[in-house]
């Protein structure tokens, strides 16, 4: 039982284990959130690892529509890489990887797809950024983001390699200097398990 002077008011003590009872109610429902949110991101990195590619359409540089699931190699790997014209280490990754392709191409037959996740209003500037830096690899755009979604891609950039049977086998994104070299030696893992 509660004894208080007769002359105290009720309302703050009540107020007070209100609020308490709120906040604790707030807290749980934040700390619920962030749980399933954090389970969540693991299942889609789970996922990921050893899914395919799935079908979604994006564009050709020309405008076509294309689905992804016409994106294949003849069983030899494949690079998608995610990447945007005002991403810094989007355009160094693939600069890097321009620079060995012909040479990843003679060892492991591997193909590169970029991606550009530049939205309606600046796609039109990918072409002519495309030609600027002489890339000889295919190039879509993901204007609406579809595949990106359907492919987890939170940040740019972000690479998959998909083995010849079209299982993603490994990921990442940002990127640092000699990156390629993982790159490489991944495609070459792949290679050598034929």
């Amino acid at each position: 039982m509660l004894f208080l002077p007769a002359e105290t008011s009720l309302f703050p003590y009540f107020a007070f284990k209100l609020m308490v009872i709120i906040m604790n109610m707030k807290l749980k429902r934040i700390l619920m959130f962030l749980s399933v949110c954090l389970l969540h991101n693991f299942n889609v990195q789970a996922q990921a690892i050893g899914g395919s590619i799935p079908s979604v359409v994006v564009k050709t540089l020309e405008g076509q529509a294309f689905n992804t699931s016409g994106f294949k190699n003849e069983g030899k790997p494949i690079i998608i890489d995610f990447w945007a014209t005002w991403c810094k280490p989007c355009v160094a990754e693939l600069s890097a990887i321009a620079e060995q392709y012909s040479k990843w191409q003679e060892e492991t037959g591997v193909k590169v797809i970029a991606i550009s996740i530049d939205d309606v209003r600046s796609s039109s500037s990918v072409a002519p950024f495309v030609d600027g830096k002489y890339w000889d690899f295919d190039v879509y755009l993901d204007e609406n983001g579809d595949f990106k979604r359907a492919m987890n891609v939170n940040n740019v950039p972000h690479l998959f390699i998909i083995n010849g049977k079209g299982e993603i086998t490994s990921q990442h994104n940002t990127y640092n200097t000699g990156d390629e070299e993982r790159i490489h030696e991944e495609l070459l893992k792949i290679k050598n398990k034929k």
